[in-house]
């Protein structure tokens, strides 16, 4: 949902700080995905982090941005059934007269800015061990200019989802204001269409139905990711809950609570799973649980009461490793970062719980229309997209690249160059 009001100077100094803390959440989502891949490919990691955010920034600064334009004007639209159907914003180019928009739109700006870069980093963890710096900032600058802007014009910016309510009575529109469905969910199903181009790690699935345990390789970075991304995520969440659904001064503890009581029951879940399932509790198996929990809030934080916030989190922590297990096992999926389970899976949990404990009619009717939306319309056409770029940029590294590590491959250098990190036995 959108509105034009302005905000009041104490609400707009408030989501300004908040803003200033959401990039702490790219800080710990990069930490988990370093810390999930190999030893010998952790520097490639992290530089390749900062490059996608980069690449973000910039695509979505020259191209993205004019699509996305929230509440700057009527954006492009057809008319259908007797309805006003906005499909794409009409922002200036380069951002002229960027100084003259009101306060709210330029926050809402750069709150699609961390947006961005957060939902192109979610890939990379998918690809990790496999996946070249070049395909990484291709498949960062491609998202930024096309499908997130659409989308996010769809939710934040005066789109056809965000009015559902006002055109259809369907509640308050679909609302996504931490970015559940827009960063989690998109960032997921490019994700998943990494995965499918890539392909598995040489050595991962050696025989039908087998699958080769690769842990991470630094169990500090993907904790400590956790911890760093907890405070970004209150961040988004307080400014989404600012900017998008005009919240109370008085409603913004209870997101904080709810984003809290989410990531801290997913991750009790988690460890009560992994305990049970494997007789001690599997670290980055509950470091993903708690990070399912915070993507579940990015949906539901400024809308559920802190109980219902609670069972959010403990479902997506009871579905976190099984999931993991079922996608590795069954279907053999390689998912280092286990994006799937905690972006993908956890964003979608997350917009049904904001229509389910919802108290306005028809809202449940408009988290089930986007969330349809985003499954039918935008994951195909993400696929298409990077199957698309695959022919031009080559995702996957070449087979010695991934022997010897990405560090030494795409860097010239090790990140723990004191270290033997090269020794592999699946190569021998």
């Amino acid at each position: 949902m959108t509105t034009q009001i302005e905000l009041s100077s104490g609400s707009a100094a408030l989501a300004t700080g908040m803003l200033l803390l959401a990039p702490l959440a790219l800080a710990g989502v990069a930490l988990i995905n370093t810390g999930l891949g190999r030893s010998r490919s952790a520097a490639q990691a992290m530089l390749g982090s900062l490059a996608i955010v980069s690449a973000a920034i910039l695509a979505f600064a020259l191209v993205g941005a004019m699509f996305a334009a929230p509440a700057m004007e009527a954006g492009h639209s057809f008319h259908f059934f007797g309805k006003d159907w906005n499909w794409a914003g009409k922002g200036p180019w380069l951002f002229s007269g960027f100084p003259a928009l009101p306060l709210r739109t330029q926050l809402g700006i750069l709150f699609e800015f961390l947006a961005v870069a957060l939902a192109a980093l979610i890939p990379w963890g998918s690809g990790a061990d496999r996946l070249r710096i070049a395909a990484g900032t291709s498949i960062a600058a491609l998202l930024a200019a096309f499908p997130f802007p659409i989308l996010a014009y769809w939710i934040w910016g005066g789109g056809w989802l965000g009015t559902l309510g006002s055109q259809f009575g369907l509640g308050v529109g679909f609302i996504d204001p931490g970015g559940a469905g827009s960063i989690h969910v998109l960032g997921g199903f490019a994700a998943l269409a990494v995965i499918w181009i890539t392909g598995s790690r040489r050595g991962k699935f050696p025989r039908e139905g087998l699958s080769t345990a690769m842990p991470g390789h630094n169990a500090i970075y993907v904790l400590f990711g956790c911890v760093i991304a907890l405070i970004g995520w209150m961040g988004f969440n307080l400014a989404g809950a600012l900017l998008w659904l005009d919240a109370n001064p008085e409603r913004l503890a209870v997101v904080v609570i709810n984003t809290l009581m989410a990531a801290a029951a997913a991750f009790a879940a988690s460890f009560a799973v992994t305990r049970l399932r494997f007789g001690k509790p599997d670290a980055s198996l509950c470091a993903n649980g708690w990070l399912s929990g915070l993507v579940a809030s990015s949906a539901c934080a400024a809308a559920v009461t802190p109980l219902q916030s609670l069972f959010a989190g403990l479902v997506a922590g009871i579905a976190t490793p099984l999931l993991v297990e079922v996608l590795e096992l069954a279907l053999s999926i390689d998912d280092p970062s286990g994006a799937l389970t905690a972006h993908l899976a956890s964003g979608l949990w997350g917009l049904l719980v904001a229509g389910v404990f919802s108290h306005h009619q028809g809202q449940l009717i408009a988290q089930l229309v986007g969330i349809a939306t985003i499954l039918g319309l935008v994951f195909p056409a993400v696929y298409l997209l990077l199957a698309l770029l695959n022919r031009t940029v080559p995702f996957r590294v070449e087979p010695d690249g991934e022997r010897i590590g990405m560090d030494l491959h795409e860097l010239g250098g090790a990140a723990y160059p004191e270290f033997v990190v090269h020794r592999d036995d699946s190569y021998r």
